[in-house]
């Protein structure tokens, strides 16, 4: 799907310009390639069909027989497919929605980079949000929490918990060579690369551990406040005096992080530490042993922690430049009121020279 840019300027073939504007275009000729060895894959497959005409479910199950997956180095392709099909639709989000605002709003250079970023995590964090709790819902996670450690490893996965956590690899991992295609500045290169690595870790554990129920449930929870926080800033961009909704964002963000760590513990300290198969085999996918599990819960507290602390952090910036905000709203008044005050003593100071009401003035007329 080619995308064009509207630019006069021709800059030369494979230079960073280039490619810049044209990774799009670029990234779709590879995906490209892709698709045409799906549709080599399809006639395979139906010439299987008809080379084997006989194959059919299981006797009892008939036609509602449901899929089950589970992860593998092929996976690796997958991801990367995923991952250009990532930076082809952020292409779009970018070209067709967001530039078309920027260019209403006028923002300037700072609200314009985070305008972008707040675009593009709202879209893919509320498609998340929904597509997640969908897959929640129709597997009965919600309604019997149990099942989040029972039954242990988690093998097989319906299809949608897959393709799930296929499209949230892809997409994490499409922000990295983002940085470069969006020209992010240099002093904000760190901080998205923690939190993506942050990402990619914790998602890719929950995978290859087998806790894919537990993870679910933790990104859908995650995703959920963070799409608030987007939202709550791209409300912010539009009218300054709309604030209500980071108030929101933040007793969410705080009990978000409390219940993060109530189902970790619940599930990885107690629930898998009761289970009935324990012990290290790679073969079937059991990662149920206690290095794994102290691991597992050590990784989740140190990140909590860290993004509690990021988060007072941020509150406390909020408020010292709010505080900042309203002394120099007092600032100018003080300034007239005293002007005023000087004024007037500079008046009685006339008086007092020209020897109106001075008391040397009433005692030489007395003598």
């Amino acid at each position: 799907m080619a995308i064009r840019k509207k630019n006069n300027k021709n800059p030369p073939v494979f230079s960073h310009e280039f490619v810049i504007q044209n990774h799009a275009d670029i990234v779709s000729c590879v995906a490209m390639v892709f698709l045409l060895g799906l549709m080599f894959e399809v006639r395979a497959a139906a010439r299987a069909r008809a080379r084997f005409p006989s194959t059919r479910p299981p006797d009892g199950l008939g036609e509602t027989t449901l899929n089950y997956f589970h992860h593998g180095l092929k996976d690796l392709a997958t991801v990367f497919f995923y991952m250009l099909v990532a930076i082809i639709m952020h292409a779009i989000i970018q070209e067709y929605v967001l530039d078309k605002i920027n260019r209403k709003m006028h923002f300037s250079k700072t609200k314009h980079s985070k305008f972008n970023e707040s675009g593009q995590l709202s879209i893919f964090y509320l498609f998340s949000c929904v597509w997640g709790a969908s897959i929640l819902t129709s597997e009965n996670l919600l309604s019997n929490p149990v099942s989040l450690w029972e039954g242990y490893p988690h093998t097989l996965m319906p299809f949608q918990m897959k393709f799930f956590y296929i499209s949230q690899l892809g997409y994490w991992l499409h922000a990295l060579p983002e940085l470069y295609f969006q020209k992010t500045k240099k002093e904000d290169v760190p901080r998205q690369l923690v939190y993506i690595s942050l990402y990619l870790v914790h998602i890719a554990g929950a995978y290859i551990l087998n806790l894919n129920r537990l993870g679910l449930v933790l990104l859908v929870l995650h995703y959920f406040v963070e799409l608030l926080f987007h939202v709550s800033r791209l409300v912010y961009f539009s009218n300054e005096n709309r604030q209500s909704g980071f108030t929101v964002w933040a007793i969410l963000y705080v009990l978000g992080r409390l219940l993060t760590l109530s189902l970790s513990v619940l599930t990885v300290g107690f629930g898998l530490a009761g289970a009935e198969q324990q012990g290290l085999d790679l073969a079937a996918g059991n990662f149920n042993v206690l290095f794994v599990r102290v691991t597992v819960l050590a990784a989740i507290c140190a990140t909590q922690a860290f993004m509690m602390w990021k988060f007072i952090n941020f509150q406390l910036r909020r408020w010292r430049e709010h505080a900042q905000q309203q002394a120099q709203k007092k600032k100018p008044v003080s300034v007239k009121s005293k002007a005023k005050k000087d004024k007037t003593n500079g008046v009685n100071g006339t008086l007092s020279s020209n020897g109106a009401d001075s008391p040397r003035s009433r005692k030489e007329k007395s003598s």
